[in-house]
């Protein structure tokens, strides 16, 4: 996120696209709701009426994957009706004429076409969002699961600086993390084209830094692979170990049969976990890991806050922190690695490694944490990033991206869109609260969630077991008729192993990103 959560209770304005906030991210929509019940306006754009939508001034129903179409009407009408801020756009940005170009291809009808609303929507959604400075944009991973998910991404970031509405106080992008501690995770390097800090492993620079800190030589000089990209060398033995830690991809990637098969042909794959899962089935190694609150650490959240973890309970048998066992390793590998606890690790390597965490340190973080950057021991961290407009290289650049549609669409022998999220009962594979009975019993099985008008059309009843196909596979799941889906689209969870949506999603990904179109399949119902 550029900014703070506790920027939301002044927040005057929220525009929320492709984000069911209310399950998948609760505590950020209770700050969201609380403040339109103060007196904030809201517009959330998104196929569903979820249930955010009854707290929104306007909600804006575009037909999945038509987000770039929308965000390009919606500036198309900015900067015809002079509704943009000029000041902010002349002195703090660059090719503002090749956005400006691109959509001016973009005119409200055109767009409307795309995203399945009125052209008269789009100009009152853009007028709304002029009337009132500044605007917080908040998103979620209904624009990144996609084929253009960088693009969409790409797509608020012009919107909102075309506004002004960046490098101050209540504005900016707001990416709502969809795991704990996955900022964190990015933050330390856990990506294939950095080390922590961001810095970039192509840079010589960088890598004379970090072999000098680590006590090696010939750190790779080129970008590594990512997990679809892994898993796919799996099969033509290129890549022959796997270590898997804190993921269950079994039941996380999409299309299953395929994510099984390229498990089943590692040569050596290890797991490291809190519980046995789908994947540890494939595993010749498993390590039993400690649990958060069973071991001593660090979480940075959505906010870029870095705050301390204690534990306040003992690990069961052998589990050990994360941390320790991929210390025995690198022991048994021949590296004697000096720290020897989070706290040692994080004040003696993070915080002298990463220049933007380099003034946070154990010491300082004993309360409410420190949001990075953080330059220095003196310094009280960062609420919002590129104050008055000045941005990390200087100026905001301009990025025009045009619309694709999704990798798959419907056709005769798949006529529906099939979208995925998360649902607020359980998380991800269940790997944690499945465990948990009154979960259990709140919500005990997957549905697949449809329209009252493609009910009647299928003469489907609500609670029927019905069959869902796609091209991948198939699932027999309990039918919800609701109102919160339009006509022509499904929407499941991937909670549940038996009727798990991604035994049905289309391993399609994004070109830069290589995240996968979770959002977008095409599917068929069959009454049973």
């Amino acid at each position: 996120m550029t900014n703070s959560f506790s920027e939301f209770s002044k927040a005057k304005m929220f525009l929320v696209i492709g984000s069911n906030t209310t399950e998948a991210h609760p505590v950020a929509a209770t700050f969201i709701k609380n403040a339109v019940m103060n007196g904030a306006k809201l517009i959330v754009v998104d196929p569903r009426k979820h249930k955010l939508t009854d707290f929104a001034d306007l909600h804006v129903p575009i037909k999945v994957g038509s987000d770039i179409a929308f965000m390009n009407g919606l500036m198309n009408v900015l900067i015809n009706e002079d509704l943009y801020d000029k000041k902010f756009v002349n002195s703090c940005t660059i090719d503002f004429d090749l956005l400006k170009a691109k959509v001016m291809e973009y005119p409200p009808e055109k767009a409307a076409e795309i995203c399945g609303i009125s052209a008269d929507m789009i100009r009152d959604t853009a007028r709304c969002l002029a009337s009132v400075k500044p605007v917080m944009l908040c998103y979620t991973l209904g624009i990144t699961e996609h084929t253009c998910g960088r693009n969409n991404v790409v797509s608020t970031a012009n919107l909102q600086m075309l506004l002004g509405n960046m490098g101050m106080e209540c504005g900016g992008v707001n990416p709502l993390r969809g795991q704990n501690n996955v900022q964190g995770a990015c933050d330390m390097g856990a990506l294939p084209n950095v080390f922590p800090g961001y810095q970039q492993v192509t840079s010589p620079e960088a890598r004379a830094k970090f072999e000098k800190a680590w006590g090696v030589e010939n750190l790779p000089d080129k970008n590594g692979l990512m997990i679809p990209q892994m898993m796919e060398k799996l099969v033509d033995g290129s890549v022959r170990g796997f270590y898997i830690f804190g993921e269950n991809l079994a039941n996380t990637e999409p299309d299953i049969k395929k994510v099984e098969h390229e498990l089943a042909s590692a040569e050596f794959l290890v797991c490291q976990d809190i519980f046995m899962t789908e994947t540890t089935r494939f595993a010749h190694v498993v390590f039993p890991a400690a649990a958060w609150s069973e071991t001593d650490g660090t979480f940075t959240n959505s906010e870029r806050r870095v705050s301390r973890v204690r534990g306040v309970s003992h690990a069961p048998g052998n589990a050990k922190p994360d941390w320790w066992i991929f210390k025995q390793i690198a022991k048994r590998m021949g590296h004697n690695w000096e720290s020897d606890s989070a706290r040692e690790i994080w004040d003696n390597e993070i915080s002298v490694l990463a220049p933007q965490l380099k003034g946070i340190k154990y010491s300082r973080i004993e309360a409410d944490g420190l949001q990075w950057p953080c330059p220095d021991e003196n310094h009280e961290g960062t609420c919002f990033l590129h104050k008055d407009g000045q941005f990390t290289c200087g100026l905001g650049i301009f990025m025009p991206v045009d619309w694709t549609p999704p990798a798959e669409v419907p056709d005769e022998e798949y006529p529906l869109v099939l979208s995925t999220g998360r649902r607020l009962t359980h998380y991800h594979t269940r790997t944690q609260t499945g465990r948990c009975e009154g979960l259990n019993d709140i919500l005990g099985e997957e549905t697949a969630d449809i329209s009252y008008a493609d009910a009647k059309d299928l003469k489907i009843a609500h609670g029927e077991m019905i069959k869902l196909s796609s091209r991948r596979g198939e699932v027999i799941v309990r039918a919800k008729i609701t109102r919160e889906v339009p006509k022509g689209l499904v929407w499941m969870a991937f909670h549940f192993r038996e009727n798990c949506a991604n035994w049905l999603t289309n391993p399609a990904f994004d070109p830069f990103t290589l995240t996968a179109e979770y959002k977008a399949c095409a599917v068929r119902i069959d009454k049973i």
